[in-house]
């Protein structure tokens, strides 16, 4: 069953270990990721048999914020290729 830990109202490491202990897979997706915090649970993981359905996954990266992305937009913008004028709004509105 998911569970979400959002480290604000749960100790994460005992209760991610925990959690652990009664899988056979897991799927982490992570802001950051701090290769000394996977090994406080690499022993629990580690005998898993590995491939699709008995595994752990790891998705590493933070969304960027929209002014980010049409700031990133606009400095491409000066290169050769140019961002149609729809797509340029879109990203306006977002970093409202």
């Amino acid at each position: 069953m998911p569970r979400i830990f959002d480290n604000t109202n749960l100790k994460l490491l005992p209760d991610l270990q925990q959690a652990i202990e009664a899988a056979y897979r897991a799927d982490f997706c992570v802001g950051y990721f701090n290769l000394r915090g996977w090994n406080e649970i690499a022993n629990k993981i580690n005998h898993w048999q590995g491939g699709g359905g008995n595994c752990a996954r790891v998705l590493v990266g933070m969304q960027r914020l929209p002014h980010e992305e049409l700031q990133e937009a606009y400095s491409l913008s000066q290169q050769e290729e140019q961002l149609d004028n729809p797509t340029k709004l879109k990203l306006k509105k977002a970093a409202r």
